[in-house]
């Protein structure tokens, strides 16, 4: 902005600031009187549609998804994109560290002193990226698959065997996933990272170490010697696959 321009838009703030209404009490007014329908509105759906309640917490269950609230769906699908275990501080701390810090420089690689829109190319396009790149990564995460979810493909040579074996393999994904192995191994593109990866568990170890490993495992795994033969079988099968 030249001292030309300058002086113009000092000349007009001027003009239209006389022209105005001090902001005591007239905006303190306008917004209270926002504020005190908001909570009203609030406090009537409340009374009227109820708090939504789930059912109690369950403490021995395997299976449950946890979820974030909706406003926090696009941290948890950039925590879904970025895999590795070392970068997940990065993920969530310094990917919104990074968007705040662009977001307060705006005032200062933007000076125009427009306001229409069109007059303001960089700070139209950079509200356009964020509203746009927050909108998909929360639609994403609100459809994300469960954690607990095997993400990876049957292997072709299952898929060619059919029958019996493709049955059993799918069987004991199932319950390898309904087991809670996933909090300490990983498989595929789920899974944890404080016991071994079981993604290639097939390549490395026999049917018989697998089973063996499920009934005397190591500590601090659980030992699965009480699972029904037909489950234990379909997951030794499964993991024995894996290559």
């Amino acid at each position: 902005m030249n001292q030309r321009e300058k002086e113009a838009y000092l000349r007009e703030y001027s003009i239209l600031k006389s022209q105005g209404k001090p902001f005591f009490p007239y905006a303190v007014a306008k917004d209270s009187l926002m504020a005190v329908v908001v909570m009203a509105t609030i406090i009537v759906m409340a009374i009227v549609l109820g708090a939504e309640l789930g059912p109690k917490v369950d403490p021995t269950t395997t299976t449950y998804t946890p979820r974030p609230e909706w406003y926090f769906f696009f941290l948890f699908e950039v925590l879904r994109v970025i895999k590795p275990s070392s970068l997940t501080p990065l993920a969530a701390i310094g990917v919104p560290t990074i968007c705040m810090i662009i977001l307060f420089l705006l005032p200062f690689y933007d000076r125009s002193p427009e306001r229409r829109p069109e007059r303001r190319p960089i700070a139209m396009a950079a509200a356009f990226f964020t509203i746009a790149a927050m909108a998909f990564l929360t639609y994403e995460g609100a459809n994300a698959g469960s954690p607990n979810q095997i993400d990876m493909a049957t292997p072709p040579g299952v898929v060619a065997a059919g029958g019996d074996t493709l049955r059993t393999f799918e069987d004991g994904r199932q319950v390898v996933a309904q087991s809670g192995c996933l909090a300490c191994h990983k498989i595929g593109h789920n899974g944890g990272t404080i016991g071994p990866d079981l993604t290639d568990v097939g390549g490395r170890l026999a049917r018989q170490a697998i089973d063996r490993t499920l009934e005397n495992p190591t500590a601090p795994m659980p030992s699965y010697a009480d699972l029904p033969a037909e489950k234990r079988e379909a997951v030794v099968e499964f993991l024995a696959q894996l290559k």
